[in-house]
């Protein structure tokens, strides 16, 4: 009987695919989710956009690709400003050609209640968060439509679903906003051959936790803040920027043809004790 070839595996290769990455560098030394997503579409082959505000953060991102011999471009800018916004993508696209995935990755937030988060801060900040994703599916939505394909990936938060133990409003409130805001695209443009979804990070550890979020559980002790936070999830453990960066990775490919307007949450476990 002759033998016959294995099937290949799940098809998650990204090969010759254009990737733009907004806020693909890290808020301090490490592995942001938005780094980690960079270097882990590299790795399976697509040509990434590293987008950030912070040159020499985007640049580190680069060059670790670079080094791995992946295919990667800095590009600095702000994406919560519309021409910044036209600009990145009009290079992008002279750069590497047209957007096949749109990762948006961009997120800040101010920890307090509504007595404590005044009316600019909560402009500001949903600016970033949400007129940001406006901006840029308005840039890729026209030319996924006429090729008929493309993808987009927003980075939403547990935050915009539960109340985790500390008043976060402006940010979760926003947060909350992307996923509605990623629902609303996958339906209307479903039919156009474009898919939309939104990975739902909990509890990773981040630079950005060192900066923000660990005050809130010890304020001058960062390894009892991790400890504190990882006490809270089922799993007994953070994640990591990679545990976030391999979800996307498989929304993006071939192997999720069939999966739009959705949310992934990669929480190990923690939304589940607040259900």
């Amino acid at each position: 009987m002759t033998s016959r070839p294995h099937p290949p595996g799940l098809p998650t290769e990204l090969t010759d695919r254009v990737i733009f990455v907004s806020g693909g560098g890290s808020a301090g030394p490490g592995w942001s989710i938005g780094r980690a997503s960079c270097v882990t579409y590299a790795r399976l082959g697509a040509k990434v956009c590293v987008v950030d505000r912070d040159e020499a953060s985007a640049e580190e991102t680069t060059k670790i690709i670079v080094d791995e011999g992946g295919i990667a471009q800095t590009f600095v800018g702000d994406v919560s400003e519309e021409g910044e916004v036209k600009r990145l993508f009009s290079e992008a696209r002279r750069k590497f050609g047209p957007i096949d995935v749109l990762h948006h990755n961009v997120g800040i937030g101010k920890v307090g209640g509504p007595m404590e988060t005044s009316i600019e801060d909560f402009d500001r900040i949903h600016k970033v968060n949400v007129s940001s994703l406006l901006l840029a599916s308005q840039e890729v939505l026209p030319e996924m439509v006429s090729r008929g394909k493309g993808n987009i990936i927003a980075i939403s938060s547990v935050a915009g679903m539960r109340y985790l133990g500390y008043p976060h409003l402006a940010y979760s409130v926003t947060k909350a906003a992307n996923t509605q805001f990623i629902r609303m695209i996958a339906q209307q443009y479903a039919g156009k051959g474009i898919r939309a979804n939104t990975v739902v990070p909990g509890l990773i550890d981040t630079p950005r936790i060192a900066n923000t979020v660990a005050k809130m559980f010890s304020e001058n002790n960062l390894d009892e803040a991790r400890e504190a936070r990882n006490r809270q999830v089922p799993m007994g453990r953070s994640g990591t920027a990679w545990d976030v960066a391999h979800a996307c990775a498989f929304l993006v490919s071939d192997a999720a043809a069939y999966i739009t307007g959705t949310e992934l949450i990669v929480d190990g476990g923690i939304t589940g004790k607040y259900i």
